[in-house]
Formats: C-alpha cells, structure tokens, sequence
C-alpha cells in the first residue's frame, strides 16, 4: 500500500444529517467516510484496470481498521435510529425459543444428541448409556468464549467409540482446532492440533485418526493469504503434531481440496482429491497393506465421483460420469475403473443422491426441487417409496450397517423441521420430535410457479406468503438465491424468515441455473461464460413478482450470500432499478482478483478466470459488480454485509464494492456496509445471527416506507 499515513489522514468519520423515522420515506443525506484512492493498475491482456481501493484488501493494517471503524459508525447510526429495530429483535427472540433437539445416534455404548434449550449460542451435545434414563452432557460449546464466538464444528468418534475427536472455529474463521477425549471420562489426552482447514476427521482404529490442510500463507494475514496445496495428514495419538505423517497432496500431489475418509470397517482409506469445488479424483488405499500404493479410481477433475459404500472389496460409487443427473455404480477393487463399473441404480430424468444404512440403500431424487425418497436392496433391487408428511425436503438417511432404525428430517418453509423414526424392514416412519414454534403454520401458504428467463428457459420458483393476500402490487418481498456451484436451494424452514412473513411480507426463491436442482446440465448452463444466464434467471424473477402483482419495484428487496452475494452485485448494477434494496452479503464482488485470496482459486470451474484468457477476462470484468459500477447511477437503497473473520470470501470484497459505491451513487439512497466482528462467513452466535437479521428487515422496511405490523400494535 503506498503513502499509508497520508491515506488515513484522509479518511473522515462521517455523521448522519438526521436520524431516520418509521414510516417516512427516506429524503436524508448519508455523509461517508470519504475513502482514499491509490494508483494501482494491473494489466490484462494490454488493457489497463484501475483498482483504487487495493489498499482495503491489506486486512491486517491499521488504515483499513480504522476505514471499517468510520464505516460501522455510519451503519449503525443510521439503524440504531430505526423505531421498530428493538421490537424485531424482541420478536426474532420470541420465535427462536424454542427447545431443538437433533437426531440420536449411537456410538459405543451411548446415544448421543444435540439439543438447544431455546436461545443458546451453540446447541449442547448430550448424551445416556443405551437403554438408560439418566442423561448427562458430553461436550458444551457455550463455554468456550464468554461471548459465543468459539464454536463446535463437528466430532467423530472411534468405532468402538472410546475416543472422539471435535473441531472448533475461533471467531467464524476457516481454520480450526482439533481436541481428542476420552469419552468414558471426558477428559482431554493430548495436545490441541492446530491450523486445520477444510478437514474431516477419520479414525483409525483406536490409533490415530486423518485429517487435512494448508500450510499457513506465506504472505498476508492468516485470513487472507492463498492457500494453494491440500495435504492429508496421519496423527498417531499422543504424538506430538509436527511428527504427523504426510499421506497425500502437497507440492508432489497438488491439489486444492483433499479428503481423506477410513471405510466403516477400518480396512481402506478413501482419499477425494479435487482442484475446483464440483469434480474430484478418487483414490483407494487397502489399510490392511500399509505399504501398498493407492489405486486410482477416476482420474478426471471435472466429474465427480464419490464413495457412498463398500462390501468387502465391491465399492459403490456415486457419479456423475455418462450421467449428469448422477447414477449409483459397483465397482471391483481388483478392476476399479470406470469401464468396469456396473449400475446399481442408472440415471434417471429426476437428480440422484444416495446414502445408505441398515443394509439398504436410500435414493432421494430432486423433482423440481423437492424431496422424493426410495428404499433400495444393496443390489439396486426397488423395496418401495418413502412416504413423507409433504411437500418439502427430507434429509439423514444414513447410518451404520448394523443399524435396524434410522432418523431423518423433513422441513419446509413452513413446516419446522421435524425428526422421524423409521423401521427399516419395516418401512415405517413415525415422529419421534417435532419442535413447538410460536407460529401458525395454517395462517401460510406455498405456492411453486414457473416463469421464463431471458432466454426462454423455465425456472421454478418457491413463493410463501400469507393466506388471502391481496396481489395490488405494494407487499414488500424478499427475493432471495443462490445460482451457483451446483447447489440446490430446497424448501426449508427457517425461524428468521417468519418475522418477514408474519409482517405481511413475500418470500420468493427461485432456482436458477448454475445451482444442482436439475443436474449437471443445469449447474454448467450457469458456469463460466454461461454466468449472465444466472444473473438473467434472478432479473426475469422480479420481474415475474412484479408483473403478477405480488409487488412492485419500490417495495421489492434482493438478496442473496456468497455465490449469492455476486448474484445481488450483478443484479443491481446491471438492472439499478429493478428493486428498492439490495442486500449483498459476504459476496464475491471483484471476479478479476477473486482467485488471489485463500482457497479462492479453486471456484475457478465455475467462474474462469481474468488470467485464463482475453474472452474470460472481457466476460469476467463487464459483470464484475466492482467494475460494472457505473459513476452518476442511483442504486437501490444498500446495505453490503460481511464479517471481519471470513476467510473464505475475505472482507476486501465487500469492502472496495461499498466504497466504490458510495463514490459513484447519486441519489438519496443509503448505500452502507456493516462488518460483524468475530464473525466469518457466517454469524457464530445467536445473538449475531438476531442482530443481523433485525437489521436487514429494518433496513428494508424503512427505506420502503413501510412501518411493520408489529409495530403498528404498539402505535
């Protein structure tokens, strides 16, 4: 960064002229924090890019604390003037209390399951010897940190479950922790493993366990230096973790992303080696031969191709290869290769995916996004269809092969998400929990539409609102998505979202190509130079609520996070008028810089990049909602949103899109940004998670002029 004194000497703490009113329209000018610019240019392809705010993606300077700090000021000024602000937050607490309790499982001789009282920061992970009554809990997140930053993220337990290991975040962040225990005593054996990232954690035996990641940036802060080579390790307990064993990846084996999974009966190591974040290569290890070599099973980085299971040396494998709404094969160990590979369940016109437990497979297809579920004999032989409470998404269908019952979830937007038992000779499901939420489901309904794209493509779309609502044109509506990675957004309950509903507000979600609702088809249409089709799906969405009288552009918010957050960057830069608010949040705002940061170079299989030639590069940089900005434009009312931990889209996007959009914007729109602290590409505590939300709805609601009905009871 050059000149670093003189910049902050340049940096002004701005003041709100005046405090904003519930339910008048916005007529107020926002004073910013008048942000300093560099000379800096890079070049692509001998055409010059000016990047004047470079010096915010130095995450670890003074001047850029100091920049987020005059920011933050700004921001939560302006909201903390909001009338009905502290009434959401009372209303959001009200409809999170609740008790949550998680699916049992066995491990040892115990039953284990989550459960949150209501409004803790971290659920708690109980536990009661099979067959007891007596409870007691085993491990509890909420004492971690005073303020709830620090989180569990995951435990595994040895198969004879005498030993786990759990892994915690600090602050949000990537990176974590591994603590091993002795389950019988709860008690610590050894040293913490640190500097874990993108890791699962498998056991060996009782002697030691995998695990994967990075080595620390060799430049830049921890949270935002590139991460380039995965490495699988082997830690033998109760040795020290410098002595841990390279098992795969590294600069000899370089690959981005590795996984490392030891079969349920201990006898191979499934190792996932993959460059991009969709398609791997698959290796097997026989653990029975600890000098043996791995075997390579499928060696191209733009299929997928996972291990779902294994009997004795025959493995089942789930893949995409001459199936692109992906099939379920058998493969030989002694002749793994794929044109050996015989279907167990082929390709269907709906999407697959697969689990298995008790001996059975479990097939859930994708029909228009929503759940349907069948039982499989491990020959592929059809055992019938899973009856589910509805229309929605059901989910767990895994376990043990010992295991006689199994427990999965189903949820919709309105239906909480609920736990069932099921039999599995049997084929018989029964709610075992179903949480009491302070809501009337009955008072909602849910429609799915289908509406076409720019192109003429179909794109369905979820619209939840409440009974009996008028279509004039003026309900304030919340468009939310995602349009990426071959993600699917599904229906699902979310406590959050019914303060927007039962304040007379739409939720719309609709599945836009590049997400996995309808295959590999489906998820390319929206990769690469095929992008503007996602962007186009979203604007053709609003556009539909708006025609159809469910709202209007003066009472239309869009949203949307990561992937997503592009999404909402795109959008209103190319479409400025569509909706009233944008909300932005933890995006992937400069598509020429994205792939310099952390693991970012490893969305590349769906983004390309500036680097990869002049075509990619001119796409790249017209959508790029830091570059698309345009100077003189009045944007919708926006407020950017990210956290000071992320290390996964690190905050200096956001950064530099908010302060190139309060350069160019002109109009009396709010443009802000608010950066959480100790949070990463995620709130971590309940209360940051309560704040956020209250804040973005009083964010829209008031630059809609609309006052909600739970304030309109205390008028």
């Amino acid at each position: 960064m050059k000149n670093a004194n003189q910049l902050w000497l340049l940096i002004i703490i701005g003041i709100i002229s005046c405090g904003p009113q519930a339910g008048q329209e916005k007529t107020t000018t926002l004073a910013y924090p008048a942000t300093s610019k560099v000379d800096t240019i890079d070049h692509y392809f001998n055409q010059p890019v000016p990047d004047p705010y470079r010096w915010l993606e130095d995450d670890k300077s003074t001047e850029t604390g100091e920049w987020v700090k005059a920011q933050n000021k700004v921001t939560f000024d302006y909201l903390n003037n909001i009338d009905f602000r502290e009434q959401m937050k009372g209303r959001l607490k009200q409809l999170l209390d609740y008790e949550k309790i998680s699916a049992p499982f066995e491990e040892g001789p115990y039953e284990y399951w989550y459960k949150n009282d209501g409004l803790q920061n971290h659920s708690v992970l109980y536990r009661k010897k099979k067959g007891a009554e007596e409870e007691e809990v085993f491990l509890d997140p909420n004492g971690f940190s005073a303020d709830g930053t620090v989180a569990l993220r995951g435990v595994s337990f040895t198969k004879d479950g005498t030993l786990s290991g759990h892994m915690i975040t600090e602050g949000g962040s990537d990176w974590r922790k591994i603590i091993v225990m002795n389950t019988a005593t709860k008690t610590r054996i050894e040293d913490t493993l640190k500097n874990v990232k993108f890791s699962g954690l498998s056991w060996l035996n009782n002697e030691g366990f995998y695990y994967s990641s990075y080595d620390n940036p060799e430049s830049g802060s921890q949270l935002s230096g590139k991460t380039q080579h995965h490495k699988l390790y082997y830690h033998k307990l109760e040795t020290p973790q410098s002595e841990d064993v390279l098992v795969f990846g590294g600069e000899q084996q370089p690959n981005r992303y590795i996984n490392g999974l030891v079969t349920e009966d201990q006898r191979y190591l499934i190792v996932s080696a993959a460059q991009n974040t969709s398609g791997n290569q698959l290796y097997i290890r026989d653990l029975n031969q600890p000098a043996s070599e791995f075997i390579l099973i499928q060696d191209d980085y733009f299929a997928s191709c996972e291990y779902v299971d294994n009997d004795d040396e025959r493995l089942y494998l789930y893949t995409n290869i001459d199936a692109p709404n992906y099939r379920l094969v058998a493969a030989d160990l002694a002749n793994p290769g794929k044109d050996s590979w015989v279907d167990v369940i082929p390709e269907k016109e709906n999407v697959l995916q697969v689990s298995t437990a008790g001996g059975k497979i479990f097939a859930r297809y994708l029909i228009d996004a929503k759940t349907a579920v069948f039982q499989y004999d491990m020959n592929g032989q059809p055992e019938g269809e899973i009856n589910l409470p509805g229309i929605g998404t059901a989910y767990g269908f895994g376990g043990k092969k010992e295991d006689k019952t199994l427990y999965y979830s189903f949820t919709s937007f309105t239906y909480p998400t609920t736990i069932y038992k099921y039999n599995i000779a049997a084929r018989i499901s029964e709610e075992y929990i179903a949480p009491k939420v302070d809501f009337d489901p009955e008072m909602y309904e849910t429609k799915q539409v289908f509406y076409k794209s720019k192109d003429g493509t179909e794109i369905p779309m979820f619209i939840v609102h409440k009974k009996g609502l008028e279509l004039n044109g003026t309900n304030p509506s919340y468009l939310y998505a995602y349009g990426g990675f071959n993600i699917s957004l599904t229906p699902g309950f979310d406590p959050y979202r019914i303060l927007w509903l039962e304040n007379g507000g739409i939720y719309a979600q609709p599945n836009l190509r590049g997400g996995g609702e309808y295959g590999e088809k489906w998820h390319e249409a929206g990769t690469k130079l095929n992008k503007q089709n996602v962007f186009d799906d979203f604007i053709a969405a609003g556009e539909h609520l708006i025609s159809e009288k469910y709202t209007s552009n003066e009472y239309l918010a869009i949203a949307g996070g990561s992937n997503g957050g592009l999404l909402v960057g795109a959008t209103m830069t190319q479409r400025p008028g569509l909706a009233r608010v944008a909300l932005p949040a933890v995006g992937v705002l400069d598509m020429l810089r994205y792939n310099k940061f952390t693991a970012g170079a490893g969305w590349a299989a769906d983004y390309g990049t500036a680097e990869e030639s002049e075509e990619m590069f001119n796409y790249l940089k017209k959508y790029s909602p830091y570059h698309a900005l345009k100077e003189g434009v009045n944007y919708p009312a926006t407020m950017v949103t990210t956290a000071d931990h992320d290390d996964r889209v690190v905050p200096a996007h956001s950064f530099k899109f908010a302060a190139r959009l309060q350069e160019f914007h002109e109009g009396n729109n709010p443009v802000l940004i608010r950066v959480q602290t100790n949070a990463g590409h995620g709130s971590v505590s309940v209360d940051q998670r309560i704040e956020l939300a209250a804040d973005r709805y009083a964010f829209i609601w008031y630059n809609m002029g609309v006052i909600p009905e739970l304030a309109k009871e205390k008028m």
